[in-house]
C-alpha cells in the first residue's frame, strides 16, 4: 500500500440562520458540496488557514468563533480541524478557486447556502462528524430526530 505525505487540513463551517455555506466542487465525472477548506500551509496556524480557505474558495472575510472538532484523515494519516466561522451579515459568497490546482484543473464551479435537507446522506454525515451538532440550532434538530432501533 502506498504512502502518502500527511497533510494536516482545516474547514470553515459559516451558518446564516438555517443554512451553511457550502463549496460545490465538480471533480473525476462527480458533483458534491463541502465545506470551505484544504490545506495548511507551512508555518501557518490552523485559524489562519481556516480564514485563507474561506477567502480563496468562497470570496469572503470571516471570524474565528471556536474550534468545533478534529478528525482523522485516514488516507493520509492527518487531521482535519473544523473551525465555526462567522462573517459579516452583508457579505455575499461567490465562486473563488483553488489555488493548488490550474486554470485547467479547477474543480470549484459554485458556492451556496443550502440547509441539512437540500444536502445528500453522505454530505450530511460529514456535516454532523466535523461538529455541526455543536451549533445549538443543529444540535437542537439532532435531538428532535427519532431514535428508532433498526431490526
Amino acid at each position: 500500500m502506498e504512502q502518502t505525505t500527511r497533510r494536516d487540513r482545516v474547514q470553515a463551517l459559516v451558518v446564516r440562520y438555517d443554512k451553511i455555506l457550502m463549496v460545490k466542487h465538480k471533480m473525476l465525472g462527480r458533483e458534491f458540496y463541502c465545506l470551505p477548506g484544504g490545506g495548511i500551509e507551512q508555518g501557518e496556524s490552523c485559524e489562519q488557514a481556516a480564514l485563507r480557505e474561506l477567502k480563496e474558495e468562497s470570496l469572503v472575510e470571516g471570524r474565528i468563533i471556536r474550534k468545533l472538532s478534529v478528525q482523522y484523515k485516514p488516507e493520509n494519516r492527518g487531521e482535519v480541524h473544523t473551525y465555526l466561522v462567522e462573517i459579516d451579515e452583508d457579505a455575499v459568497p461567490g465562486k473563488g478557486t483553488d489555488p493548488e490546482l490550474s486554470q485547467e484543473e479547477q474543480s470549484i464551479v459554485g458556492v451556496a447556502w443550502l440547509s441539512l435537507e437540500e444536502l445528500g446522506y453522505v454530505d450530511q454525515v460529514y456535516l454532523w462528524s466535523a461538529g455541526l451538532n455543536r451549533i445549538d440550532y443543529f444540535h437542537e434538530k439532532l435531538l428532535a430526530l427519532e431514535n428508532k432501533i433498526l431490526k
